[in-house]
């Protein structure tokens, strides 16, 4: 992303924030708040999907077994 956009964005993050949280700040300093947020909130948000991701992994690991599992008992354990 190009550092405008990134100016850009943090500005209107920053503004948000600091609305939402009753605060008055000055340009630079709304965002400077909106662009470490940012930072902040992706490398959260990054670890955040990927522990979920494994967590999905091994509950899809996990159904899988059971559906083979039980696909032996119904079908090949009888004979």
């Amino acid at each position: 992303m190009g550092f405008i956009a990134i100016l850009v964005i943090g500005a209107a993050a920053g503004f948000l924030a600091t609305r939402l949280m009753g605060m008055q700040m000055g340009l630079f300093q709304t965002v400077a708040v909106g662009v470490l947020g940012a930072i902040i909130g992706s490398v959260v948000l990054r670890l955040l999907i990927s522990a979920l991701g494994a967590a999905a992994g091994f509950v899809g690991a996990l159904l899988g077994a059971l559906v083979l599992l039980w696909a032996y008992k119904v079908f090949i354990q009888r004979r």
